[in-house]
């Protein structure tokens, strides 16, 4: 195969690296023992330096060994970006563990999943959510509940009178500063995070290696309720490591850490690249465009991963002219395209090219992105290091001439092992091309002559709100819950801030006819993660079927474009 790529790849870099064999504890543990009273991690003022940052992992690392959790277990990890998550992320994996990164946003309804699939007995999250974590579990059958719930409160790793420009805004304050009572659990025992880390108990040896599990992140699909992706520490390791080359991360470094550290990105490529980069992560934990520009400004960040929507709102806030963004050497991300005319300014004003990148939850953050010499705007990249991509046709799975459109596929140290206890979703996903093992990605896009891939459609049926991707059959099957709703249909909508929004086409039983539109947003409202509750419910006599009585969706959003 030609890679015309190559003659844009970064003159300073290996077109593909060997990884270090050792675990992903080992990359804290070293950042520790080699810089341990920089700051590794910044949360309203406070600092944690990398020494204390791991003597707290050794220590919650030793009481989920005492709580039972042994090698190659499932840990449910619920929590917004805070300095806990941090710690806790890498406990689990100090005590051999496997981290279970989920949504906060998600609701009890949907927390059962996260418990039951991944057979997990342990879960460590925030005061404001332990209540929805103890519903999902109080709801299980005996054998399937939650044995343990370690709750933090945000206020464990602050200072709740801290003033200045690193205070939290007062809309935060009663979501922050509430110190929440630990809820009860049937069959099982809620503990204190403080408890938890005052427990003295010692850690067990570490003996996990590259080849063993280290994440289960899930993914939703076309069907069904989320699939695990099985990540061993070699492949997030690959990407952490190609990460820090490739965006020149150093203990120097200084990251906004505002991209969801429950999310694949947020996981690799801000906090596994930083820890080891022995950089420093200026934590937020959710966006706030005044609270971003002022944590710029006063702690000099040097590299911010963001979506697009954040940097357009952040340009648009009444006070940008007071923020500096002068310390800025590298500003990228993805989850949506970033609009040219956005991009320009940021170049023309700041001299800052905006790196955009591509990549799924299966292959831990980037399979793509674009050179920091060379970069091409609303452009997925090109391969990363170690990767071979192609276009090829999704029926045939011929590869396709430069410039025509096809399913793009993915083969690399990055690519995930396969879906957790679905043997038949796993071989669905891969395809032997040329003698390897590609990842069918799902996404069309074409290489232009340069070998640079651009994004053109999606083969599977998914909508991108904000960067947050909601597949429809999820919500489908959480709505059909609803006693009113006889039949439903999840489709995308226009949306001028969030790209595109969740609509729902609806047939209601004709016992309650005399349902609302807004009773269903309501009732979705308490089922569902914030971002996949329909913004619009379109009620039809009807939806549109094919011979064989499935739904045709596609009608649906075509008429939705049209209008």
């Amino acid at each position: 195969m030609d890679r015309p790529h190559y003659k844009f790849w970064p003159q300073r870099l290996p077109r593909s690296i060997t990884i270090p064999v050792t675990s992903l504890w080992h990359n804290l543990a070293t950042s520790a023992e080699r810089f341990p009273d920089k700051a590794a991690l910044v949360f309203f003022g406070r600092e944690t330096s990398y020494r204390e940052l791991a003597e707290q992992v050794e220590r919650l690392a030793g009481t989920l060994h005492a709580l039972g959790v042994k090698r190659g277990d499932r840990v449910v990890l619920d929590m917004q970006n805070c300095p806990q998550l941090v710690v806790a992320h890498f406990a689990i994996l100090r005590a051999n563990a496997v981290v279970v990164p989920v949504n906060p946003m998600n609701r009890a309804e949907e927390l059962k999943h996260y418990i039951t699939d991944p057979d997990a007995k342990v879960a460590i999250t925030t005061g404001d959510l332990a209540p929805e974590f103890a519903k999902a579990s109080d709801a299980l059958a005996p054998g399937e509940r939650l044995a343990h719930l370690i709750v933090t409160q945000f206020t464990d790793a602050f200072d709740a009178e801290v003033q200045g420009d690193e205070a939290p805004p007062a809309a935060w304050h009663d979501w922050l500063l509430t110190r929440h009572p630990l809820p009860a659990l049937a069959g099982g025992q809620a503990m204190a995070w403080s408890d938890a880390l005052a427990a003295g108990h010692p850690p067990p040896a570490h003996v996990v290696g590259a080849n063993d599990m280290a994440l289960l992140p899930y993914t939703s699909g076309t069907t069904g309720l989320p699939k695990g992706c099985i990540h061993h520490h070699s492949s997030l390791m690959h990407n952490a490591y190609a990460c820090q080359l490739w965006g020149l991360s150093s203990s120097e470094t200084v990251v906004l850490a505002v991209v969801p550290m429950f999310h694949i990105t947020g996981v690799v490529s801000v906090l596994h690249t930083m820890i080891i980069s022995a950089g420093t992560l200026v934590i937020m934990p959710r966006w706030d465009r005044e609270v971003a520009g002022r944590l710029i400004s006063r702690r000099k960040v040097t590299s911010w991963t963001n979506i697009p929507t954040m940097v357009i709102d952040l340009l648009g806030s009444p006070n940008f002219a007071s923020f500096d963004l002068g310390s800025l050497v590298h500003i990228g991300g993805g989850g949506a395209a970033m609009p040219q005319a956005v991009a320009q300014r940021l170049y023309e004003q700041y001299g800052l090219r905006y790196v955009e990148g591509y990549g799924l939850t299966e292959t831990a953050a980037p399979s793509h992105t674009n050179p920091f010499e060379n970069p091409k705007q609303q452009c997925l990249g090109i391969p990363f290091m170690s990767t071979d991509a192609r276009v090829v046709d999704p029926d045939t799975l011929k590869e396709m001439p430069i410039g025509e459109s096809g399913e793009i596929i993915i083969h690399g140290p990055e690519v995930f092992q396969g879906y957790w206890k679905r043997p038949d979703a796993t071989e669905a996903a891969f395809v032997e091309f040329e003698g390897k093992r590609f990842f069918r990605s799902g996404d069309m896009g074409r290489m232009d002559e340069d070998g640079y891939f651009f994004m053109t459609d999606r083969l599977k049926r998914m909508i991108n709100a904000s960067g947050f991707k909601v597949w429809p059959a999820e919500v489908e099957l959480l709505m059909f819950r609803h006693p009113a709703i006889q039949e439903a249909c999840v489709i995308a909508t226009k949306d001028a801030y969030r790209g595109e929004s969740v609509k729902a086409v609806v047939v209601l039983r004709a016992s309650h006819k005399s349902t609302t539109e807004q009773e269903i947003i309501d009732w979705c409202r308490e089922n569902m993660a914030v971002y996949k509750i329909p913004r619009a419910v379109q009620f039809v006599d009807a939806l549109p079927k094919s011979g064989s009585g499935k739904v045709m969706w596609r009608l649906l959003q075509e008429a939705e474009n049209k209008g």
